[in-house]
């Protein structure tokens, strides 16, 4: 979410909400940024020791499991979503979560840098308040050897993806495009 944005939707809290909403975005912030921190250090290991073919294991297997142990450690979900998913059983963003990828699109058509796109929101859900948050996840150009145009993906990585992912809508992307987020969803 743009600062500006947010400082006005927080100006019409009270103080301890208003201290409070700072805290939910910077905790949810810095756990968005450990789930991508820890799965690019995974990327990069899997990378050198096998190749992009042997790193689709990672993304398969690896990814869900950090944001699972994020999961448990904080209390909250922490998944990563997509509009164009490869895996739809985990990948899937609800309605929130599509809307919220859609506002981050719209900003970064608009110019916004990549590594500021985020959305906050407290939303109200039959099981009472929560805190939703979503970080983009901006393609960079190593990205594209497994989600770009589906000509240039290797063959290799291909026949891969095809295995693993039989219902993959996760290509087409250039660098600077949004491949989709982390979300975060915290009770409160």
């Amino acid at each position: 979410m743009r600062k500006s944005a947010l400082l006005l939707a927080l100006t019409c809290l009270p103080l301890a909400a208003l201290a409070n909403e700072a805290q939910l975005l910077e905790s949810s912030r810095q756990t968005a940024l450990k789930l991508q921190q820890q799965l690019g250090g995974e990327l990069q290991k899997q990378l050198a020791a096998g190749g992009p073919e042997s790193a689709i294991s990672v993304c398969r297997d690896k990814a869900p499991a950090i944001a699972s142990e994020l999961s448990r450690s904080t209390g909250w979900r922490v998944t990563r979503v997509s509009l164009k998913t490869r895996n739809t059983l985990l990948g899937t963003p609800d309605e929130w979560e599509q809307g919220a990828l859609r506002i981050l699109e719209k900003r970064l058509a608009e110019g916004a840098k990549p590594e500021t796109l985020e959305f906050a929101q407290v939303v109200d859900e039959p099981s009472g308040k929560v805190y939703r948050y979503m970080r983009g996840l901006p393609v960079l150009p190593l990205c594209t050897t497994c989600h770009g145009a589906p000509d240039a993906i290797p063959g290799a990585v291909k026949a891969r993806l095809a295995t693993e992912y039989p219902h993959d809508k996760a290509t087409g992307y250039a660098p600077g495009m949004l491949r989709g987020g982390i979300s975060i969803k915290r009770p409160l």
